[in-house]
């Protein structure tokens, strides 16, 4: 099994997420790339077979929008045609609109969503480290 996790981090709390997740992922004996969005060719996170993303909410509850958002609009006109996915991400205000808007664009785009909810306010704490390592590994195990 072959997992990108591909994600943006303005503080360091989202970066904190997605070596979370990687780490569930490999624990499930999953082959990880663990890429910073500007250094991710969307061509090859989609040859992986499950896919993570990860973005803080930004101004009003938006995607980061200089690189995260242009990234995500890429995968999304090459298809995601099934490709299981897992979003997670930080924020500081808000309750989260952010995310589950972004859940619903990619359930749009054909993705299939591994696990729902996942974010942190602020700094990600003991029990999301958990979870996200939790469902690191579901995803490891959702294309076999």
């Amino acid at each position: 099994m072959t997992v990108s996790v591909v994600y943006w981090s303005g503080t360091g709390n989202t970066r904190a997420m997605a070596e979370a997740v990687a780490a569930g992922a490999r624990s499930a004996g999953a082959k990880v790339d663990l890429l910073e969005v500007a250094a991710a060719d969307p061509d090859s996170v989609l040859r992986a077979e499950a896919i993570a993303l990860g973005c803080p909410a930004m101004g009003a509850e938006v995607l980061e929008e200089s690189e995260m958002e242009p990234f995500v609009q890429r995968l999304e006109s090459k298809g995601l045609g099934g490709k299981p996915l897992l979003l997670f991400g930080s924020y500081d205000w808000g309750d989260g609109q952010w995310l589950r808007d972004w859940e619903e664009r990619m359930g749009k785009a054909g993705a299939s969503l591994v696990s729902h909810d996942l974010k942190a306010h602020l700094e990600p704490g003991e029990q999301d480290i958990a979870a996200l390592s939790e469902a690191g590994k579901k995803l490891a195990g959702s294309g076999q």
